[in-house]
């Protein structure tokens, strides 16, 4: 792959960076039950963190806005953060860091059991660390937006506008204030769900229905995954399918987060959004057929983005 442009601004990542604590169980216990663990291991996940490794990949510069907290889990978030060169601005919070303990079945298909701690709130002084003259966009997370200083990101967002959002608000769209919500839609972000966050938010339409009415809040593209069947968009000017890439789950841990991230680094290299869909499509794709949230450097560079 070659060198990005030193010149090219830079795409703000704001969220949670933790520790995704991952347990391969045969399947999840029932009240009572007793149930081995197969394997366990303890790996940086997040879904900012998640969204931000896969945009590191593609040589597209980001800034991981993202508190660490204290504690052993902090400790190792730091540890591992500091291990791959990357820092946050922001300073150390005086609460403990959290944490996802990821339970994944014989299926492939895993459950989340979260422990919320210092890395989702986020106080307004902290975004008048960056320089707003090196960022063009802006991704963004429902779980912090969710939280009761959620507020202080759209706050800050309504006071540049020029920035690109990207917005995966996740199953917490139907969870987040109605008002800061639509605070948000006014922006205009691009929003990307998968299909029953989709068609649930928008009253059980179907599929094409829903993403239609998601454009219609927002006037800006809508980025819809379904999983083994690829992915549905709409946008201003376009709409339609883009064709799954066949993978072998073996478990769905940071596959959302890692298609976001591959979108907006596409879109940032000049991708048009349908191919830019299509390399997301794959780039997902084999983080399901691996454990864990997150490619090393040897898998991604197999995949060849660039040599299509």
């Amino acid at each position: 792959m070659e060198k990005t442009n030193n010149n090219m601004k830079k795409t703000l990542v704001i969220g949670s960076t933790v520790v995704d604590v991952i347990i391969n169980v045969d399947h999840l216990p029932r009240t009572q039950e007793d149930v081995h663990v197969i394997t366990q291991r303890m790996s940086l996940g997040g879904c900012a963190y998640n969204t931000s490794d896969m945009i590191r990949h593609f040589q597209v510069p980001y800034i991981l806005f993202s508190p660490v907290g204290t504690g052993a889990y902090g400790d190792f978030v730091r540890t591992e953060l500091q291990k791959r060169g990357i820092t946050s601005p922001i300073p150390t919070p005086q609460n403990d860091n959290g944490c996802c303990y990821c339970f994944v079945e014989n299926s492939g298909e895993r459950t989340f059991i979260s422990y919320h701690g210092a890395e989702y709130l986020f106080e307004p002084s902290w975004f008048s660390l960056l320089n707003i003259e090196e960022i063009d966009s802006v991704y963004i997370c429902g779980l912090e937006i969710e939280e009761r200083t959620g507020c202080n990101i759209v706050s800050w967002l309504e006071k540049n506008p020029q920035f690109a959002i990207y917005f995966a608000p996740g199953p917490r769209i139907q969870k987040i204030d109605p008002d800061l919500l639509q605070r948000i839609f006014t922006l205009h972000p691009i929003l990307h769900l998968n299909e029953e966050e989709a068609c649930t938010y928008a009253q059980n339409r179907s599929l094409e229905e829903a993403a239609s009415y998601l454009y219609s809040l927002t006037s800006n593209t809508v980025i819809v995954t379904l999983g083994s069947h690829g992915t549905y968009y709409c946008s201003k000017s376009e709409k339609g399918y883009v064709e799954s890439v066949p993978a072998k789950q073996v478990d769905t841990i940071g596959a959302g987060d890692s298609h976001i991230g591959a979108v907006i680094a596409c879109q940032k290299l000049g991708m048009s959004l349908h191919d830019s869909i299509y390399t997301a499509n794959r780039a997902a794709a084999k983080v399901v057929e691996t454990t864990g949230a997150l490619l090393d450097d040897e898998t991604f560079d197999q995949l060849k983005f660039f040599s299509l």
